[in-house]
């Protein structure tokens, strides 16, 4: 699997300003969720049940792992439950979650801000993070586990990259190398895995890593990006 280290961004006039504002919210949240604990990222994550019955869930809920019971917390959230469609987007799981999903949006973030314009672009991720979050929610409907992360809003921009920039020559560290390669194979590569991990789960399950909301962001990003035009005064590439 190919790490990313960075990209060619020669062709990039607009400072990301909302990129940099993105990546503060989400370790603004992360402190938080260091700071409170599950009350905290229980009640702002987002719980496919909920999204499905439009009810808040109060108090542990108890699964079944073959043979043993696991309880599993739930704190209230916000009203309207379909919130946690975006304040999910904010939280994650651990100190590699946060900054894995920070790098992959400083390094491919910049030339999607840089043809939408800032407005659109945070539309864009946030539209990609609930198109993520609802195709989750979609394979897994009653499932009381929350889902959380900026993963899937940052898969929409990763399809909104490979949609614009598929040539555009990415660093990578592969094998303990550091290579060039276009970004058609490095993005291609991440989102075949992303299937096939998804392909290799048992119907009806889910594991540690919600692999049906990075193809639905994906696919979110690649599609939209399409239809939209860019952004007054935007040269592209010299």
């Amino acid at each position: 699997m190919f790490f990313p280290l960075g990209d060619d961004n020669r062709g990039v006039r607009l400072k990301p300003w909302i990129g940099y504002a993105l990546i503060a919210c989400c370790a603004l949240a992360w402190w938080q969720e260091l700071r409170i604990g599950d009350a905290f990222t229980y009640a702002f994550a987002l719980v496919p049940f909920e999204i499905t019955h439009g009810q808040d869930l109060i108090g542990p809920m108890r699964l079944w792992v073959g043979d043993h019971p696991t309880d599993i917390p739930q704190f209230p959230g916000p009203h309207p439950v379909y919130l946690t469609l975006i304040t999910s987007q904010f939280l994650h799981g651990s100190w590699a979650h946060l900054i894995g999903n920070m790098l992959y949006l400083w390094i491919f973030g910049d030339q999607i801000e840089d043809y939408l314009g800032r407005f659109r672009f945070v539309l864009f991720y946030l539209f990609c993070g609930v198109a993520a979050g609802l195709s989750q929610v979609l394979v897994l409907p009653d499932s009381p586990l929350p889902t959380l992360g900026a993963s899937g809003a940052i898969a929409g921009v990763l399809g909104g990259y490979l949609a614009k920039y598929p040539g555009n020559a990415v660093r990578v560290l592969f094998f303990f190398r550091i290579i060039v390669l276009p970004a058609s194979v490095v993005l291609g590569v991440w989102f075949l895995a992303q299937v096939l991990s998804q392909a290799g789960m048992p119907k009806g399950t889910q594991g540690g890593v919600a692999y049906m909301a990075h193809i639905g962001g994906f696919a979110a990003g690649f599609i939209w990006i399409r239809l939209l035009k860019p952004r007054a005064g935007y040269r592209g590439r010299r």
